[in-house]
């Protein structure tokens, strides 16, 4: 090997672009989760990913783009956490355990994530509305074929099945609002909150899904 060829610099291997992406994805993620989005800089997010301002422009846009891109992302990896975690051959009730486990078991590990999808472009809105509700609408689905198929499978007819989509919403409800309170008390085990929810709602979607249905205690007329 001659002098030359000795001194000559390495020549750094292009990388594919889906690796790139996910590069630039990984350091949005990680910037707008610790700023938000309107003070996260797309400096900071060039100097966290290792590449330069104008390739992010190339491969991915300008900031509400990236951001936009970062919620699909995020929302796409947690619906398929859910969904791999739901046993289809499980009865119904331990399906909806798998799935709430999976759920704060994504929150937990992917923390930075969770804050991006429900802090960051909840308080957003806006541009972003479609990405959320998106990620809600895949979430009621789930849950509400699962209410559907626990009904069916008891053979209950359309009395305690008319209202299971409404049902999945305050769940899917129920289960953003308690992992945004998780975030700020970690020490609670992710099983407890798990379980905490598991019974909040399943104590009382078990009597829906059964037909048993609570009303109101007729008042005296008064005098």
């Amino acid at each position: 090997m001659s002098v030359d060829e000795q001194r000559r610099p390495a020549r750094v291997k292009r990388l594919p672009r889906e690796v790139r992406e996910r590069q630039i994805l990984d350091a949005a993620v990680r910037v707008f989760s610790q700023h938000g989005y309107h003070n996260a800089s797309m400096d900071e997010i060039s100097d966290v990913a290792g590449v330069s301002k104008p390739m992010i422009y190339a491969y991915l846009g300008h900031k509400e783009d990236l951001f936009a891109a970062c919620i699909r992302r995020e929302a796409s990896l947690l619906m398929d956490a859910i969904a791999s975690g739901v046993r289809a051959e499980s009865p119904p009730d331990m399906q909806l355990w798998h799935g709430l486990r999976a759920f704060f078991e994504f929150v937990a590990s992917q923390r930075e994530s969770w804050k991006v999808l429900h802090r960051q472009a909840t308080s957003q809105g806006g541009p972003f509305s479609e990405e959320l509700l998106a990620m809600r609408s895949r979430a009621i689905n789930l849950v509400d074929a699962l209410l559907v198929r626990s009904a069916t499978s008891r053979g209950l007819g359309e009395t305690a099945t008319k209202a299971t989509e409404a049902l999945a919403a305050a769940l899917v409800g129920a289960g953003e609002s308690l992992a945004d309170w998780w975030l700020d008390h970690p020490d609670v085990p992710e099983k407890v909150v798990a379980s905490w929810l598991m019974n909040l709602v399943w104590m009382g979607l078990g009597d829906l899904v059964d037909g048993a249905v609570w009303t109101p205690t007729p008042e005296a007329a008064p005098e």
